[in-house]
């Protein structure tokens, strides 16, 4: 392995000659789970194997499945220049925990492909697929509470 360095984007990238990338802001993620501070709970879903496309949902203390209530949708893409972050990484898990919390809406937070492994617009197919797998999903949902 060379450390010979190729691209030097300190703070966020480092990409060697010999293919190896360094993410310099520490992404590791965290499980889903139900945070017992806001009660919200949190599930990781595949959206597409080919390729791979995850998210994970953040549900509200009062969306259980006995409730009839509907709620708003935010479906959140992370931060990171497409080149960075993750949607299970500590910072966005505990943004998303609170504000699911605190406005009472379902969150869906999508785990995109990264450049430069999957150069542009990998990212932004990946985003599409998760919008229209949101509208699927939650159209299906309406219809089976509707009829």
């Amino acid at each position: 392995m060379s450390d010979e360095v190729a691209h030097d984007f300190y703070p966020i990238i480092r990409v060697y000659k010999d293919g190896r990338i360094d993410r310099l802001w520490d992404t590791s993620p965290v499980p889903a789970t139900i945070v017992p501070q806001t009660s919200v709970e949190s599930k990781d879903v595949v959206i597409s194997t080919t390729p791979l496309i995850s998210a994970r949902l953040y549900l509200p203390k009062s969306a259980t499945p006995e409730s009839t209530g509907k709620f708003p949708l935010l479906i959140y893409f992370h931060g990171g220049g497409f080149c960075n972050g993750s949607a299970f990484s500590p910072t966005y898990h505990n943004h998303l925990n609170l504000l699911v919390s605190e406005a009472n809406v379902v969150a869906v937070s999508v785990e995109y492909r990264l450049v430069p492994e999957h150069p542009l617009p990998a990212a932004y197919e990946d985003s599409w697929a998760a919008v229209k797998w949101v509208e699927t999903h939650f159209a299906a949902e309406r219809a089976r509470k509707s009829g």
